[in-house]
This record gives structure tokens, C-alpha cells and sequence, in this order.
């Protein structure tokens, strides 16, 4: 996938999907999937969203992000995009509508044809929507499809508040599983003083943290799915973090993890996170932890890769 610069220009012409695409979900996947109906055409699938780090608000609220700017320019090339642009909110903010299809859409991004869900907004101030998009189209010379979605489709928000609810398990099986991408960092060493050794991962300043918790998650490794047991919180019987982190037991994996950037898919919550008396305590509980993830193991049996 190639990542256009603020001084680039595509040459060749293309479908662009428009959209903030956070959590990349089915209804995302509905507009990205449009794209593709253009090859006959020649045209290449190519994406325009915002660097997921810079929009610190939407529709008036303050935002939390479900996957880094990084994750989601991965998971965009996965579903086949070959060119995206994806500058910080400031750099665009200011542009009228048509200031943005002529100088963003037609000059840079060289549309052919633009696809949008039907609630999508762009200009200043999200002063246009589908039908101002369609006439631009009419003027500028590119097709537009516009992707009407029912009243209960699959929304970022909705995606929000499911992970803050804990209800990974229904993300899951609906195909919309939540994935955690990140660097593992160095921690306290406590696990391996209780056999069970940890991976420490951090959430992005402003990236939504799911509900605290225990869960069982599926780790990638080296193209290899694992097992695993993440903690989402503070650690509170080790010492109480400033701020949430992610804290893995990935099941018969063992080796030197620091610095690598490990991908973990959320399969199911087991338990609210909780602070025992000692560490005998703990390693008592995450062993029975271990027992109830190799009980319900997806890896055993109905694992779908496409559920990722």
C-alpha cells in the first residue's frame, strides 16, 4: 500500500473510499468493499480518512479512538486499499467542501469515481453530505455511490460502548473482533516469579481502553494463533499503574517478546479485575484463569481467521 504525502498526487486514476474508519468495522467494510467494483473500470481502491491520533473530537465530544493511526493503515491494506491518505484533522479542517473535492479528491487523490455511507460529512464545519457530493461529482466529472446503511447497522459508537461494556465475545462472532497491535514493553518481571511469564503492552494517549478486566484472547505469533490471558488495568495486587495497560500470559509460547509488536484478538471476558491479598493468590487465580481459556479454546474448535 502506498501512503500519499502532502506533496503527492496519484497518477493513475481511482475509487476513493472517504470516511474516519475507526475500528474498521463490517459497516466500513461495506464502503471499502465498493471500492474493489471499480477494477473494471481501471480504477484503484484508494482510501481518504484522518490520522486517527489528530481528531481529538467528534460531533462535539471528545473522542477515543479505537485503533492507533498504525493499526488502522495495517488492517487498510489487508482489505485491499493500494493507495491511502490520511493527514492529521488540522491540515484539512479549514477547507470548504468544494476546496476539498477539487484540491484533495481531484487533484491529489485523482477520484474517478467516490464512495461514502450515507451519514458521512466533509468541509468546514461538516457542511456537506451525500447529495452536495453528488453534484460536486456532476462537476468535477466523478461517479459517486453513496452506501445507504439501515437505521441498526454497526457504528463506531456502537463499537465504543460494546468495548467498554466487555462485550467482546459478541464482536467476535458478528465478525467485528477487537484487536490490540502493539509494542511490548518492559514491566515488573512479577509473572515469572509465579510461573507464569507476561507480556506488557500499552494503550496510545486517547485510544479507548475496553473495560477493565480479565479475557481471553488469541495472540499472533510468527503467523502461529496462541491462547492467551490478558489483564486489562493497573495491576492493583502488584502495584496499582497510573494508567491502564494490557498484561498477556500467552499459553505455551515461551521466548523473548521485547520490542516486537504483538497482535492480540479479544475472544471473550472471563472476570473483572480484582486485587488479592497475595501473590499466592494471584497465581492461584490466573491458573484457573488458564484452565477456563483452554476449556473454551476457539482454537479447538469454530476458530474463523475471517472473524479477525
Amino acid at each position: 500500500m502506498i501512503e500519499i504525502a502532502e506533496n503527492d498526487c496519484i497518477t493513475e486514476k481511482t475509487a476513493v473510499a472517504l470516511g474516519f474508519f475507526d475500528g474498521l468495522h463490517s459497516g466500513h467494510r461495506l464502503v471499502l468493499a465498493e471500492t474493489e467494483k471499480y477494477a473494471e473500470k481501471g480504477f484503484a481502491p484508494a482510501v481518504f480518512t484522518f490520522n486517527a491520533e489528530s481528531l481529538r473530537f467528534k460531533h462535539g465530544k471528545p473522542l477515543e479512538y479505537i485503533y492507533t493511526n498504525f493499526m488502522k493503515l495495517e488492517y487498510l491494506e489487508m482489505l485491499g486499499a493500494k493507495y491511502v491518505y490520511s493527514p492529521d484533522f488540522d491540515e484539512i479542517k479549514t477547507k470548504d467542501g468544494e476546496e476539498f473535492v477539487r484540491d484533495i479528491l481531484c487533484r491529489k487523490m485523482n477520484a474517478g469515481a467516490v464512495v461514502c455511507g450515507d451519514n458521512f460529512r466533509f468541509g468546514k464545519n461538516a457542511c456537506c453530505g451525500a447529495e452536495e457530493l453528488r453534484r460536486f461529482g456532476e462537476k468535477y466529472g466523478f461517479e459517486v455511490r453513496i452506501i445507504n446503511l439501515p437505521p441498526d447497522a454497526f457504528s463506531s459508537e456502537k463499537y465504543r460502548n460494546m468495548l467498554r461494556e466487555g462485550r467482546v465475545y459478541e464482536l467476535y462472532q458478528s465478525s467485528n473482533a477487537y484487536t490490540l497491535c502493539a509494542e511490548v514493553v518492559d514491566g515488573n518481571h512479577i509473572g515469572r516469579t509465579i510461573n507464569f511469564p507476561t507480556i506488557n503492552q500499552n494503550f496510545a494517549e486517547r485510544q479507548l481502553v475496553p473495560k477493565r478486566g480479565v479475557y481471553h484472547t488469541i495472540a499472533l505469533l510468527n503467523g502461529r494463533f496462541y491462547d492467551s490471558v490478558t489483564n486489562i488495568g493497573v495491576k492493583p495486587t502488584v502495584g496499582n499503574y497510573d494508567k491502564p495497560l494490557a498484561e498477556t500470559h500467552i499459553l505455551g509460547f515461551s521466548g523473548d517478546l521485547y520490542g516486537a509488536f504483538v497482535e492480540l484478538t479479544f475472544y471473550q471476558y472471563i472476570r473483572e479485575e480484582k486485587k488479592f491479598g497475595s501473590l499466592d493468590e494471584l497465581k492461584k487465580q490466573i491458573a484457573s484463569d488458564v484452565e477456563s481459556v483452554l476449556a473454551d479454546s476457539p482454537l479447538n474448535t469454530d476458530f474463523n481467521c475471517d472473524n479477525i
